[in-house]
């Protein structure tokens, strides 16, 4: 499942990513209103984690914009207004969720995956590629009905994969997603964890875009 994280506390904003890519999920981050409300608008999330007090644009016109425009993901509300007037405005900007700061990133955690079950209708169940078949909700792959196993890591990268099939994803673009900001970043251990994911899949759905980075593809698609 994808999920969009809009905070602009950087430190905040990283632990939230972490913590959600942990857990399974592709995570998406913006840092200003203006940014975040852009790709609420434009990209499919499953669920968006939002700010109330952000630069440019703050929390609750995005989340009234985006109302507007029909946008149905679920929404957390993620801010250090408490008063009960404050939730009032949320809720009725069109929230479905609100955590007051500070906050355990475990409760955050435990209500995404709520929101989710409330929200199953709007999430994509599975993602196929040729014979290749992940569930994001059981954390499963496999390739023409046998079980793949793969690590921790292998299983991040083939889900950011699956949920940009169609497009090319740049090396860059896979380390920001794989990695904390304060990881020893190094973008040839991506061709490391391709070529893993190639090998166990044994299939060949990932196709490398030379200069450019990897795309997901049927076998048969044109390359």
């Amino acid at each position: 499942m994808r999920l969009l994280v809009v905070e602009d506390d950087p430190d905040l904003n990283r632990q939230l990513a972490a913590a959600l890519a942990g857990a399974g999920y592709v995570v998406d981050r913006a840092y200003d209103g203006e940014e975040g409300h852009y790709l609420g608008e434009t990209e499919p999330y499953d669920a968006v984690l939002l700010d109330i007090g952000l630069p440019k644009m703050d929390g609750i016109s995005i989340l009234e914009a985006w109302r507007r425009a029909g946008r149905a993901m679920p929404v957390m509300l993620l801010t250090a207004r408490d008063r009960w007037s404050d939730k009032v405005q949320g809720f009725d900007a069109g929230a479905d969720d609100y955590v007051a700061k500070p906050f355990h990133l475990e409760e955050v955690l435990a209500r995404i995956r709520a929101l989710l079950r409330r929200f199953v209708g709007h999430a994509q169940s599975e993602f196929l590629c040729g014979p290749v078949r992940l569930d994001p909700r059981a954390g499963r792959v496999t390739v023409d009905e046998a079980p793949i196993r793969l690590t921790s890591h292998e299983y991040r990268l083939l889900c950011y994969l699956m949920h940009h099939s169609g497009r090319v994803v740049s090396r860059t673009e896979l380390v920001e997603h794989l990695y904390d900001q304060d990881f020893d970043r190094d973008s040839n251990t991506i061709e490391v964890f391709i070529g893993r994911v190639r090998k166990k899949l044994g299939v060949e759905v990932i196709q490398t875009i030379r200069g450019l980075g990897y795309l997901l593809a049927p076998p048969d698609a044109p390359r």
